[in-house]
């Protein structure tokens, strides 16, 4: 254990104080916060733009009034005496961003609705304007139809379904948004990090192997050990960077507020007044909401624990990948690919599991020792029975056993052989072979 302690000591030293990890684990959230700030500064500063809108109503669709909502800044002039032909020549000359041409009715339904503009026009825009048209459109139908909209309003159903979970603590809102958005992020995020972290421990035993460095450190280790000492010592770097990843980001949650406090305000409100007078719930309210309905505590642990069993696993795989292979990049890519495939599995069942968590694909994806750590985090929010997500984990703990047993057979042979091509044939002889 001693010797694993110094390998674990020396590959997390050795990481730590290159000047790629510094500007990674620095630098990394301290551009998302940036790219976070300026999209807020964007949006904010987005509101003060103006578009003048020319509309040529020939359907009197409108009736000469467009309403419009307070924080919108749009302004729309009724033109008069011109014909589409006419005015499309002149409506820039004249100042405007675009010309919206509506031709008369025919019988109930509109005629011809065109936008002219001098480029592509915007999305939002385009779905603002399409808005407004459609109201237009039902009100002047349901004149035809001698139908008043007051009573068609009073009649007309919007009804929005609150979800209430009944826990042990009582009863909680939940909002499957929020749901599906933890699930989601979390399944990626273990996807991510087995990935990234699995490269790096095949990328640091090729170049031990390379550099010869391996033959040094052999000679007083035997490569199990120098394997489970550079899996955990590369597993203890990735743990650092997400602390100092998650005091950061907590950070911003408290500069956010004190840069932008009106806007942080506007979402945190939990009755906003929209455009229509009608009260709504504000987008932080309901994140908060969300997130509050949400077992935080028990997702935050089978993060970690999923997080480091995955690690494990797949680090041994990639590491035995790495030990085979010298110099060639490209056998390295053939040799990895079968290592990737579960991991791409996982994902795709994974985005399969947050639409159907309690699905057969879904409990076996979670149960399966490769693809465990993604699909389980895509099912964690959804309340799985406490007896999968523990078969889940002793699961993934033998399967690390027996993954990391069965690679420690290829890696002691293949770490200090050179200048050979390994094959798939070799590699099951080294498994097969009793020691």
């Amino acid at each position: 254990m001693n010797k694993i302690g110094l390998i674990i000591e020396r590959e997390y030293m050795t990481r730590v104080k290159r000047k790629s990890f510094l500007l990674t684990t620095i630098l990394v959230p301290i551009v998302i916060i940036g790219f976070y700030a300026v999209i807020i500064a964007v949006s904010i500063s987005g509101e003060s733009n103006t578009q003048q809108v020319a509309i040529l109503d020939e359907a009197n669709l409108f009736n000469g009034v467009i309403t419009s909502a307070k924080n919108d800044k749009t302004t729309y002039t009724f033109i008069h005496n011109e014909t589409e032909q006419s005015f499309k020549n002149k409506y820039s000359k004249e100042g405007y961003t675009l010309f919206l041409y509506i031709s008369p009715f025919k019988n109930d339904s509109p005629g011809q609705i065109k936008v002219h503009s001098q480029a592509a026009m915007n999305i939002f825009a385009k779905s603002e304007l399409e808005k407004k048209i459609n109201d237009a459109v039902e009100k002047k139908r349901l004149q035809l139809a001698n139908i008043d909209p007051a009573i068609y309003k009073t009649i007309k159903a919007d009804v929005d379904i609150e979800n209430i979970i009944d826990s042990g603590k009582g009863e909680k809102t939940g909002v499957a948004g929020v749901a599906y958005a933890v699930s989601f992020i979390a399944g990626i995020l273990i996807y991510m990090i087995l990935l990234i972290y699995g490269t790096m421990v095949m990328r640091g035993v090729m170049e031990e192997k390379t550099n010869r460095i391996a033959e040094v450190i052999v000679s007083s280790a035997k490569p199990f050990q120098l394997m489970m000492g550079k899996i955990i010592g590369i597993g203890a770097v990735g743990l650092t960077q997400f602390a100092i990843w998650i005091v950061l980001m907590g950070t911003l949650q408290l500069i956010i507020p004190l840069i932008f406090p009106d806007l942080f305000q506007h979402f945190s409100n939990p009755e906003i007044t929209n455009a229509a007078g009608q009260a709504g719930s504000g987008k932080l309210y309901i994140l908060v909401e969300g997130l509050h309905s949400l077992p935080i505590l028990k997702i935050v642990f089978c993060f970690i624990f999923y997080f480091l069993g995955g690690y494990m696993l797949y680090a041994a795989l990639f590491a035995a990948v790495g030990s085979v292979v010298s110099e060639d990049q490209q056998e390295a890519q053939q040799l990895v690919f079968p290592v990737i495939m579960p991991l791409i599995l996982g994902f795709v069942i994974m985005t399969k599991a947050i639409n159907s968590p309690d699905s057969g694909l879904a409990i076996f994806g979670s149960l399966f020792p490769l693809t465990s750590p993604i699909v389980m985090m895509g099912r964690i929010a959804y309340d799985v029975p406490w007896w999968q997500l523990l078969l889940s984990m002793i699961f993934l703990l033998l399967g690390f056993l027996f993954f990391t047993w069965l690679t420690a057979k290829i890696y002691r042979t293949s770490i200090l052989l050179y200048g050979k091509k390994i094959t798939w044939k070799e590699m099951w002889k080294w498994l097969i072979r009793k020691t």
